[in-house]
């Protein structure tokens, strides 16, 4: 009788880094940002984050799990894009509340318009029910704001995509733009940056584990034949992620001076 080989020793193994891999790839994505959390509330300064990272990462993972219903990917990347949507939630709640305390004008503005027995905002008569003035887009007063315009925008994407969930074409596109929404999640900071000429305030942890991440998460694709749009888009986040990862270099090495910035200083905030 011929003796057990080691293969069998290999198909526990084997699983065990599958569930490894899949643990890594739900939770793996929220980790970055718990030193970035840490210090906003440490610092109670949330001026060297780009709240635009909330708004780039909540559209690209609501569209993902739209392009879920159409095209039923595996489900640690669904289950990601959940917890990664309550943790951007999270951010967004912590930088509103630390930017209004530290300013110094009161004046609120909202994302619907306020009722005419709020104190705090004074509003004309006539004003239209949604604020979409660009100058103060993602840069409103109260949480419950962005959880309204994140509402908003959920149902009037799952209303499209209910629509045109028959189409090939349509699901496509959308797991095209979901994917690279995602990809464009360093731009932000990395025009901010830019803006700054520094990179002060803003936690280079949180970018050595965006590019570790990033460059995980593209293998992870590449390796469990995931849909091509993942994979493209994936190695353009890591490419984004690197960028930043030279201004960090550039600004500390060679300092700059900053640009000033007079023409509208409410929309040049982080939030």
């Amino acid at each position: 009788m011929e003796a057990p080989g080691p293969e069998w020793a290999l198909v526990p193994m084997r699983q065990l880094v599958s569930w490894v891999a899949a643990g890594a790839m739900v939770f793996g994505g929220v980790v970055p940002y718990i030193p970035q959390y840490r210090h906003i509330r440490r610092s109670q300064n949330a001026e060297g984050f780009s709240s635009y990272v909330c708004l780039v990462l909540l559209v690209a993972n609501i569209l993902r799990i739209l392009f879920w219903f159409g095209r039923r990917f595996e489900s640690p990347l669904l289950w990601q894009s959940i917890i990664m949507i309550f943790t951007m939630l999270l951010m967004l709640k912590l930088c509103t509340e630390v930017r209004v305390s530290n300013e110094l004008n009161i004046k609120r503005r909202s994302f619907a318009a306020a009722d005419s027995k709020d104190e705090e905002i004074k509003a004309p008569p006539k004003r239209s029910y949604l604020d979409f003035d660009l100058n103060y887009f993602w840069h409103w007063s109260k949480f419950t704001d962005y959880v309204q315009c994140v509402l908003t925008f959920t149902g009037v994407t799952g209303y499209i995509t209910y629509l045109w969930l028959d189409s090939s074409l349509f699901v496509e596109t959308l797991g095209f733009l979901a994917v690279f929404t995602e990809a464009m999640l360093g731009v932000p900071q990395l025009y901010r940056n830019y803006q700054n000429r520094s990179t002060e305030g803003m936690s280079v942890k949180m970018v050595l584990m965006w590019t570790s991440g990033d460059t995980f998460k593209t293998v992870y694709f590449i390796l469990n034949q995931a849909p091509f749009q993942f994979s493209i888009c994936g190695l353009l986040q890591v490419f984004v992620d690197i960028a930043i990862l030279l201004q960090v270099y550039l600004y500390s090495y060679y300092p700059q001076k900053p640009v000033s910035h007079t023409a509208h200083p409410a929309s040049t905030k982080a939030l």
